[in-house]
């Protein structure tokens, strides 16, 4: 497990990266990624989304061009204070939460999203039960995590720090966690390559 799995570290690295995490993130997850992930859902305007890691509401942002119905899910407080001063104009609900422990209602939302979340989890499969636990039946769960590199030292160096995985991984957590209609795709900014892996899949129907 990593060093930034360990959710206490995590809180005490957002402390700090909060106060730059807006200028960093575009050379890593920018607007033009966001949008070919946004376009996997199917996202209606009157669906009740959520955004697990919400961070300082980047994704945030993008789920609100297609539906006011947001809610935003952060462990730490830094990142939410973030977000609430650069969308309190907007019908966005924060709250403080741990992804493995959803403090919502079963079947709640339409829809779950989560970017840049995954590698701080000690537990992914867990929370991914909780995605399902909270998504009504039918609804679906977008996960956009960091995509193993190739080479087996960089390999190293990172499992170290946080979670990586591959698309064969993210199939098998999907599965485990009772997902079925999985769809998983590549991508990330020009100058890093296909540093991202988003996943999506949907709950089935009874």
């Amino acid at each position: 497990m990593g060093i930034l799995e360990d959710k206490a570290r995590a809180r005490q690295f957002y402390k700090y990266l909060s106060k730059v995490y807006d200028r960093i993130n575009p050379f890593i997850w920018n607007e033009e990624m966001r949008s070919r992930a946004l376009a996997m859902l199917e996202i209606d305007a009157d669906d009740r989304v959520l955004d697990v890691g919400c961070g300082t509401g980047f994704g945030t942002e993008g789920l609100l061009e297609y539906t006011e119905d947001v809610y935003g899910l952060d462990q730490s407080e830094h990142q939410l204070a973030k977000a609430r001063a650069k969308l309190g104009d907007t019908p966005v609900t924060f709250t403080r939460g741990d992804a493995e422990r959803l403090p919502f209602d079963d079947d709640a939302f339409d829809i779950v999203w989560s970017s840049g979340s995954i590698e701080y989890w000690p537990h992914p499969v867990r929370a991914l039960e909780e995605f399902h636990r909270v998504v009504k039946p039918g609804g679906q769960v977008l996960v956009v995590g960091p995509n193993y590199p190739p080479w087996p030292i960089v390999q190293q160096i990172l499992d170290a720090i946080m979670f990586f995985y591959d698309e064969s991984e993210a199939q098998r957590m999907f599965e485990a966690a009772g997902f079925d209609d999985m769809r998983h795709r590549t991508m990330g900014p020009n100058h890093l390559g296909d540093l991202a892996l988003v996943s999506v899949a949907r709950t089935p129907v009874d």
